[in-house]
């Protein structure tokens, strides 16, 4: 059975979802990243990066024990694992769920991720990083949207990993201040990818887990202070 060692943010709800799409079985290991869980001897042997998610097959390649880590290896990872499920057979819609799956790595979540930093976490508020990144985020959405009015999902006809790799980034779209009736073809999107009981089951997992907020002292250090970049 595979090992899922997340906690319920967007990259850990990638996974989530993509076992649950594919109806792999699989144990949720949590780690829990507010408390260090992270820094963990038995976590870093799977993820030297210490960074969610990462999971280990006791059944990968040759019938050996396998681990990974990075979300977007991973959702190829299963894809391949299961026959190619989620990725387009014909090679133009392959490489254009490949594309679009770099663009979520590259830019979505990074720049999301930016802005949740400097707009919601910081404790310092600079007002030149979060217009920069409230700008980011809107342009990114604007991209989504041009590409969305084109087809119904981002590699093309097909649902796929990318849009499995993107939909834990653009759901709750209020925290980021964004009204998705700015962007409709990312909104009609987000609510037929949202329909789908088996998303709905991957942002169900650990969903109790969830806090809501402002950090503690001890959360902060974990996660944005020394901690988080001591040698390791």
């Amino acid at each position: 059975m595979l090992e899922v060692w997340s906690w319920p943010t967007p990259n850990g709800h990638k996974v989530h979802i993509a076992l649950e799409e594919l109806g792999l079985p699989y144990k949720v290991v949590p780690i829990n990243i507010g408390a260090g869980d992270q820094f963990k001897p038995e976590f870093l042997k799977i993820t030297p990066n210490h960074r969610i998610p990462a999971i280990v097959d006791d059944e990968g390649p040759g019938g050996k024990k396998f681990t990974l880590f990075e979300s977007g290896a991973i959702l190829l990872y299963l894809s391949e694992k299961t026959g190619g499920k989620l990725i387009p057979k014909d090679p133009e819609g392959r490489y254009k769920c490949l594309e679009w799956l770099m663009f979520q790595m590259g830019g979505v979540g990074p720049m999301f991720g930016q802005w949740n930093h400097f707009a919601a976490y910081a404790v310092e508020k600079l007002p030149y990083a979060i217009e920069r990144y409230t700008n980011e985020v809107a342009r990114l959405h604007r991209v989504l949207d041009h590409r969305l009015e084109e087809c119904p999902y981002l590699a093309g006809a097909e649902y796929s990993i990318a849009d499995i790799a993107t939909f834990p980034w653009v759901r709750s779209p209020e925290r980021r201040g964004i009204d998705l009736a700015d962007y409709p073809a990312v909104k009609r999107w987000h609510d037929r990818v949202a329909a789908r009981p088996a998303v709905q089951r991957g942002v169900a997992v650990l969903a109790d887990q969830q806090r809501e907020g402002s950090f503690t002292a001890s959360e902060r250090e974990n996660l944005f202070g020394k901690t988080q970049f001591a040698a390791r």
